[in-house]
C-alpha cells in the first residue's frame, strides 16, 4: 500500500509540473505537446512488447523444450489470478528477466538463459512471480502514462526554448528579466525534475514488485538470494542492453555502468534485499524445495 501511494503521488507531481510549464506557455502549448506525447506513448503500448522482445533477440519457447519453466509460470499466474504469459527466451549469459505487456492477457515472461543457467528452482521460482507481480500490477501501464507526462513536459520545455528565442508565449517587454528568468527554470527544471520524477515511479514498482512476488510465492529469501546471485553477476558478465530498456529488467543489466545512482532506473539492491528479508508474511512461510 505505501509503494502505491508513493506511486500516485508521484503522478501527481508530474501532473502538477505538466500543467505548471504549460499554463506558464499557455494553452495552446499545453494541449498540443500534451496530446502529442499521448499519441507516441499510446503507439508504444501496443507496440512495445514486440519491439523489445526483437531487440533482445528473444524466441518463445514451446512447453515441449521447458516444461519445469512453464509449469512454474502457470502454478505461479494461477496464484496472481492471471492468465498464464507466454514464456520467451533471451539468448544472453547475463542472469536477467523482465515481464511486458499491456495487460494480463497480453503478458510476457522473458529470461535470459543465464539465469536459467545460475539460479536454483527455488531461486527461479522468486524471479518468476516478482515478473508476473508486474503484469498482475499493470505496471506497464502505469510506466506509460509515466513516460507519456515526462515526455510531454519535455516537450513543452523545448517549445519554451523557442519562444525564449523567438519572443513567442508568454514572454514580452512588460515581464522583463523576471519572464527570462522563468523561462530558463522551465527549460532546465522542469526536463530534470520529470525525469527523475519517472525514475522514482520505476523504483517504486519495484519495491512493489518484489513484495507481491515474495507473497506468491510465501518465501522472501528465495527472490533476495535471486537478487544477490544475479546483481554480482552483471558486474562481471555484460550484456548487450540498449539503455532505454535497461529498467524493464528485475536486475539493472549495466550495473556499475551507471555514472550516478541517482538516475538509476532500480532501487539500491541492498535495501531491496533488506527490504525482503524484513517482509513479515500471514501465516507459516512455505518451504520451495530446489531441484
Amino acid at each position: 500500500m505505501k509503494n502505491q501511494i508513493k506511486t500516485l503521488l508521484l503522478l501527481g507531481v508530474l501532473s502538477a509540473l505538466l500543467i505548471g510549464i504549460g499554463g506558464a506557455l499557455g494553452p495552446g502549448y499545453l494541449y498540443g505537446f500534451t496530446a502529442f506525447a499521448l499519441l507516441m506513448n499510446f503507439i508504444a503500448y501496443f507496440f512495445s512488447d514486440r519491439i523489445v522482445l526483437a531487440m533482445h533477440r528473444a524466441h518463445e519457447v514451446p512447453f515441449d523444450a521447458a516444461p519445469g519453466l512453464h509449469r512454474m509460470v502457470e502454478e505461479l499466474a494461477q496464484k496472481a489470478g492471471i492468465p498464464k504469459p507466454r514464456v520467451f527466451v533471451i539468448p544472453q549469459a547475463q542472469p536477467n528477466a523482465f515481464a511486458t505487456g499491456r495487460n494480463p492477457e497480453k503478458g510476457v515472461v522473458a529470461v535470459t538463459q543465464g539465469i536459467v543457467d545460475l539460479l536454483t528452482e527455488r531461486e527461479l521460482k522468486g524471479v518468476i512471480a516478482h515478473e508476473l507481480a508486474h503484469i498482475k500490477n499493470r505496471d506497464i501501464l502505469i510506466a506509460t502514462i509515466a513516460a507519456g507526462i515526462a515526455a510531454a513536459v519535455t516537450y513543452l520545455a523545448h517549445a519554451a526554448q523557442f519562444a525564449a528565442f523567438f519572443g513567442g508565449g508568454r514572454q514580452d517587454d512588460e515581464e522583463g528579466n523576471g519572464g527570462w528568468l522563468q523561462t530558463l527554470l522551465l527549460i532546465v527544471l522542469a526536463p530534470i525534475a520529470a525525469t527523475l520524477v519517472q525514475l522514482g515511479i520505476s523504483r517504486s514498482r519495484e519495491f512493489h514488485a518484489d513484495e507481491t512476488g515474495a507473497r506468491l510465492t510465501g518465501d522472501p529469501e528465495a527472490l533476495a538470494s535471486a537478487l544477490s546471485k544475479m546483481e554480482r553477476t552483471a558486474h562481471h558478465v555484460p550484456a548487450h542492453v540498449e539503455p532505454a530498456t535497461a529498467s524493464l529488467f528485475i536486475v539493472n543489466p549495466l550495473a556499475g555502468r551507471n555514472v550516478m545512482a541517482l538516475f538509476s532506473t532500480h532501487p539500491p539492491m541492498e535495501e531491496r534485499i533488506r527490504r525482503l528479508r524484513g517482509l513479515e508474511l500471514n501465516g507459516p512461510r512455505r518451504l520451495v524445495h530446489d531441484f
